[in-house]
């Protein structure tokens, strides 16, 4: 069962990726007030960085939750590790589409990683 646990780490890993790209687009990130510099921003890929990078955070704790409670109640370990590796691909493929500025295709691709969030809780509510 060690592949959603790597999905876990890879999406774990996603905001730290998508706010450097946010700080490393333009120079003059001020390291003594990080936050308030990028709340100060106003080029485009800096801001879409930043969203991306919380909108990472927001999907990650129910994702973990939903890999081990799926694990916890006995769900089949294929269909999971098959969630879990969609939900990430979807997650990478977000914030490129959150970077590239293409709005509907970041939308699709948040609902279908709610979508596989939602699939490993409601199969581990079924199996308990």
């Amino acid at each position: 069962m060690t592949l959603p646990y790597w999905c876990i780490l890879i999406a774990a890993a996603l905001p730290y990726l998508w706010v450097l790209i946010a700080k490393t687009a333009v120079k003059g990130m001020d390291n003594r007030d990080p936050r308030g510099w990028l709340a100060a921003q106003t080029h485009p890929r800096v801001r879409r960085g930043n969203a991306a990078h919380q909108n990472a955070f927001e999907a990650f704790a129910p994702f973990a939750a939903g890999v081990l409670m799926a694990q916890a109640a006995g769900v089949d370990p294929e269909r999971i590790a098959g969630l879990a590796i969609a939900f990430v691909v979807v997650r990478v493929l977000h914030g490129v589409f959150y970077l590239a500025n293409l709005d509907k295709l970041r939308s699709l691709a948040w609902l279908v990683g709610i979508g596989c969030v939602a699939a490993l809780m409601v199969q581990a509510a079924l199996r308990v």
